[in-house]
């Protein structure tokens, strides 16, 4: 009997196998084949389906996994129900073009634009402002210890996006058929293999820096190129082609990706006057709130469990009937840190970050709170970009104008006054923080709901609104404020560009990001 990766048999699933203690996975598969009455020696392939934590019962904590086997025979097994084998990418015309295909942004989205132009025998070029992964890196913890910002290239610009220093989520709120390649793909350049099962998988940063380097250099071979350091300064359509000026050099071509990311805001800007099409779209501000991370397990899992469990985790809502707003978690990073995320020297915005391992001392999560178009000034579709700007700057003003962060316990944000000192949560972000009242910088719905929201939150997760719980100032950027519209081709209001990802307003999220990527490439490959 094999384990494998099973991606396009059909096979026989075996749900709801209940873990109560330690286990290997070959002990839970004979678990699972008794449970089902089949055979070992019938099986000639396996692997893992599904495993997720049912913790609703804080005295009866278990593991949940589902198996899909081949079988010899599957006649000798007609009742048990059978798994639905992945799609595969099949695409029946090619367009044909002398040009090469470019790719703005080397996040997820134009990554795996690139990976699928790459199956139909495209040698695409990637274009990136920021810097490749090893150089990034580096660029990224000097900003972290000293605060000396590089504005092209730091948590927001470089290769992998914004994503690159993040807990690496895969989890997803989208439906597609091509999640599936997204995980498998991930796992062939580097990840762990629990990522194409896990209920709630994530790659860890520490990781996701290994897996770029096997994507380029995959890229690379085929083909395809990376100009690193290279900055779209100005996109212009003549007679068929479109014109691309990078600064020192000028590139035709007749198709454009613009996988920008959503922080590319003097890219948008440039849009803008060429008169491509965009709108304005809501997006959600906040903090990023901390507790102890063994304060979060023992809510989460109870006291008393024989498991062996990761760091836990939480996703949590609350819709206010009065002003209809919401309040909610985002990006939750358990045994993570929270990160220095700006790409402008005057302002200071905030992510979370985790390595695969999650056990770092706190758990963080943004809280956030929507902001919609009827709460921003002006006319222009930028005017969501110029609200997080002023936001980020306020800031960078409360926090010292030094790089550091504004920091406050709960129990002071609930009350409206100063921290002064820190109790038994210490903030984790560097390179340093100050305390503040952050209640000074954020809109009054967001403070006012932000409050509801904790505490409700308090009522769902033990300890969720306890007075030392920190809030760090502030997060801004979860998603783009704007949406460059394309059209059923999926094309923008030039012909020949293709909007992508989520800086185009159309994903949020690495998994999300990076089948909007897929769609773009099957839109290019099938264009005539």
């Amino acid at each position: 009997m094999e384990r494998g990766l099973c991606y396009h048999k059909s096979m026989l699933r075996l749900e709801n196998i209940k873990v109560f203690e330690n286990m290997s996975d070959e002990e839970i598969l004979k678990k699972a084949l008794k449970k089902y009455r089949i055979r070992p020696s019938d099986v000639v392939n396996s692997c893992i389906a599904k495993k997720s934590i049912d913790a609703r019962d804080k005295k009866n904590v278990h593991y949940l996994y589902a198996f899909d086997v081949e079988v010899t025979d599957e006649e000798k097994y007609p009742s048990i129900r059978k798994s639905l084998p992945q799609p595969e990418l099949f695409i029946n015309k090619r367009r044909i073009s002398r040009y090469r295909p470019v790719i703005v942004g080397a996040g997820p989205a134009g990554l795996f634009c690139a990976l699928t132009l790459i199956e139909y025998g495209y040698k695409p070029i990637i274009i990136e402002r920021g810097s490749n992964v090893e150089a990034r890196r580096k660029y990224v913890e000097e900003y972290r210890q000293t605060g000396i910002l590089n504005p092209a290239c730091n948590v927001q610009f470089g290769e992998g996006g914004a994503g690159t220093f993040s807990d690496g989520k895969l989890t997803t709120g989208i439906n597609s058929p091509h999640i599936s390649k997204v995980l498998k793909t991930f796992h062939e350049f580097g990840a762990p293999e629990e990522v194409t099962y896990l209920a709630h998988p994530h790659i860890g940063t520490d990781n996701l820096q290994k897996i770029l380097v096997n994507i380029r250099k995959h890229i690379e071979d085929q083909g395809g190129t990376y100009l690193f350091d290279t900055r779209l300064a100005n996109i212009s359509r003549e007679g068929d082609l479109l014109k691309l000026d990078l600064g020192e050099t000028v590139m035709e071509t007749d198709c454009v990706v613009l996988a920008i990311g959503h922080s590319a805001r003097d890219t948008f800007e440039m849009l803008y006057r060429n008169r491509i099409a965009m709108k304005r779209k809501d997006f959600s501000v906040g903090v990023r709130i901390e507790h102890l991370q063994e304060d979060i397990n023992r809510a989460q899992y109870g006291e008393y469990t024989r498991l062996k469990l990761p760091a836990a985790e939480y996703k949590l809502s609350y819709h206010d009937q009065e002003t209809g707003r919401a309040c909610y978690s985002f990006c939750m990073c358990p045994g993570g840190e929270v990160i220095a995320s700006s790409s402008d020297p005057d302002g200071i915005v905030t992510n979370g970050m985790s390595n695969f391992a999650r056990d770092g001392r706190n758990a963080n999560a943004a809280l956030l709170v929507n902001v919609t178009a009827d709460d921003l000034a002006g006319d222009s579709p930028l005017e969501g970009i110029y609200f997080q700007k002023e936001l980020e700057r306020r800031a960078w003003q409360l926090g010292g104008q030094n790089g550091h962060a504004p920091v406050q316990r709960y129990e002071d944000f609930k009350e409206n006054r100063p921290s002064t000192e820190l109790g038994k949560v210490i903030p984790s972000y560097k390179p340093g923080y100050r305390l503040s009242n952050l209640n000074e910088i954020l809109p009054d719905y967001v403070s006012a709901t932000l409050k509801k929201g904790i505490s409700y939150f308090g009522g769902k997760i033990r300890g969720f609104d306890d007075p030392d719980a920190v809030l760090t100032g502030l997060e801004t950027r979860t998603s783009s404020p704007v949406t460059i519209i394309r059209d059923e081709r999926m094309q923008a209001s030039i012909p020949g560009i293709y909007p992508c990802g989520e800086g185009a307003g159309y994903a949020g999220g690495i998994t999300s990001a990076a089948v909007d990527g897929i769609k773009v490439a099957i839109s290019i490959i099938e264009s005539e």
